[in-house]
């Protein structure tokens, strides 16, 4: 602790007397100034206790007292140590009356005290404070280093930091859950804070933010060097940490910061040997690929996982989703083998498991958060995921998660799921531009020969090709002979240049005439 004026008063060689503040005699003291001028306020700092002997002061005035002990009171002087037998034999009544009235603790000094005694006194308990507080705080730096070189190294780290600064304390991911706290109790107050953590979380670290509410006091400290948090520290106390408590939290913040680097320098292993593994997958070796994976990756290829293949528009974005399937990958102990390729990520995950959920969440989060104009290029990440799948099967997947991060692109949708596609219709994927061009350009001379008023092509086409040809049904849906619509197709043949004997042709023309019916809603 810093000395304050009762410490002062308990030293026996001073021999200081209490004449006003008895009750504020806890006011901790930063320096001892002494100055004889009128108004020493302008070179003051705050916390002094100033020193004066009245040389140049009316102290038997009452209202220049008054004047004078306000503007020290405002300046925020600790107190007053007033030397008697010098100018004065006692310590004016006018000044007394000032200091008790204002509240600023007013201390005599007998004549035989120089003012130097007292200002080694106070630098010598201030050096004492500063030592104490840097010996506390190398401790705590072995204590937590140990902690965290420890096997349960995070969570004991956190135990003995709550213990140092007598509050608590959360280690966050980066998605802003909350991976550890110490005590137990303080996991709930660190949960409310995930806002504050992703604000801070926004800034290049390192960077600190301080939250103030009814309970505490926290402060918010990231982990990492680069220009993305790797994580965030949450400390929680009732008053401002003090000079030991913050050497405690800096060593903290950089063992954190540390163990996060070298968790980075693992990932990049992890990644490349995940990079091994998936083309091993791919070229059809799943044998040669479990080999290679061992315990690490060993575990993802023995039960159904999905290959999901996410894009971004800038680097953020999917770094940030893959940060978020490997947090909750880590909190649900799942592997997960990630693997960075050009200006997309491919992952395997495995199959209903938590980090296939927080994909979901994150792009359902990001498609509710704002429409996109002009597809899905102009969001953060557009992802593609394939059905569940099986070692032998991985080029498969892999396509179908190509086919639907397509499909997701093409509908300005964040993910798309294969399994979508394989069950739905095909008709959506018409509303491709080049597909409407193509339907366009195939029907316009039936549409401008049905303009002319010279006959009923298109609907006739679309009659028979519902009825797969059959020439009286068709007739009849149409309400004509059936000669009249052979004529028609006749017709149809001749101005088209096919032949409706291809079944090929048949199928264009089909996929056509349900194209232009879907974009008719669209041109009323």
């Amino acid at each position: 602790m810093p000395p304050t004026l009762a410490s002062l008063l308990q030293h026996s060689a001073l021999k200081l007397t209490v004449r006003a503040g008895a009750d504020r005699l806890d006011t901790p003291v930063r320096w001892a100034h002494a100055s004889e001028l009128a108004d020493p306020v302008p070179y003051m700092d705050g916390g002094e206790l100033l020193l004066v002997t009245a040389t140049n002061l009316d102290a038997e005035n009452a209202e220049s007292m008054r004047r004078y002990v306000r503007r020290l009171a405002g300046a925020g002087v600790a107190g007053v140590g007033f030397a008697v037998g010098v100018n004065y034999e006692e310590v004016p009544a006018a000044l007394v009356e000032a200091a008790e009235e204002a509240g600023l603790p007013l201390l005599e000094v007998p004549r035989r005290t120089p003012f130097l005694a007292i200002s080694k006194a106070v630098s010598a308990a201030i050096a004492a404070d500063q030592y104490r507080a840097v010996t506390a705080g190398f401790e705590a730096q072995r204590e937590l280093t140990r902690a965290a070189l420890a096997g349960d190294g995070a969570a004991d780290l956190l135990a003995r930091l709550a213990a140092h600064i007598d509050g608590w304390a959360a280690l966050y991911d980066t998605s802003g859950a909350v991976l550890a706290a110490a005590p137990d109790w303080a996991a709930r107050r660190a949960a409310r804070l995930t806002p504050d953590v992703e604000r801070l979380r926004d800034r290049p670290a390192p960077a600190s933010i301080v939250v103030a509410d009814s309970e505490d006091r926290v402060e918010l400290q990231s982990l990492g060097t680069g220009r993305r948090a790797r994580g965030a520290l949450a400390v929680g106390t009732g008053a401002a940490l003090g000079t030991a408590e913050r050497y405690a939290v800096h060593s903290a913040v950089a063992l954190l910061t540390l163990t996060t680097a070298r968790s980075g320098s693992l990932q990049g292993a992890e990644q490349r040997l995940g990079a091994a593994v998936l083309r091993m997958l791919l070229a059809g070796q799943p044998d040669h690929a479990r080999a290679v994976a061992g315990d690490l990756y060993g575990g993802l290829l023995d039960a159904p996982f999905r290959l999901l293949i996410a894009e971004a528009a800038v680097p953020a974005g999917s770094e940030l989703l893959t940060e978020t399937m490997e947090a909750a990958a880590a909190r649900s102990g799942e592997a997960l083998l990630l693997v960075p390729e050009a200006e997309r990520v491919v992952v395997l995950a495995a199959d209903g498991g938590a980090a296939v959920a927080a994909c979901a969440a994150y792009a359902e989060a990001q498609d509710d958060r704002a429409p996109r104009e002009g597809g899905a290029e102009d969001s953060d990440v557009v992802v593609g995921l394939s059905a569940p799948s099986g070692p032998i099967a991985v080029s498969a997947a892999y396509k179908q998660a190509e086919q639907a991060l397509s499909v997701a692109r093409r509908r300005g949708r964040a993910l798309v799921e294969h399994e979508e596609l394989a069950t739905g219709s095909v008709l959506p994927l018409l509303a491709d531009d080049a597909v409407r061009a193509f339907a366009d350009g195939m029907l316009r001379a039936l549409y401008e020969h049905d303009a002319k008023g010279r006959g009923d092509l298109v609907a006739s086409l679309r009659a028979w090709l519902s009825r797969h040809g059959q020439w009286d049904a068709a007739a009849a849906d149409l309400g004509v002979h059936r000669h009249t619509l052979r004529y028609r197709m006749r017709r149809v043949e001749e101005i088209l240049g096919r032949s409706l004997d291809d079944p090929d042709v048949r199928m264009e023309l089909w996929l056509a005439l349900k194209t232009t019916e879907a974009a008719v809603p669209a041109e009323e």
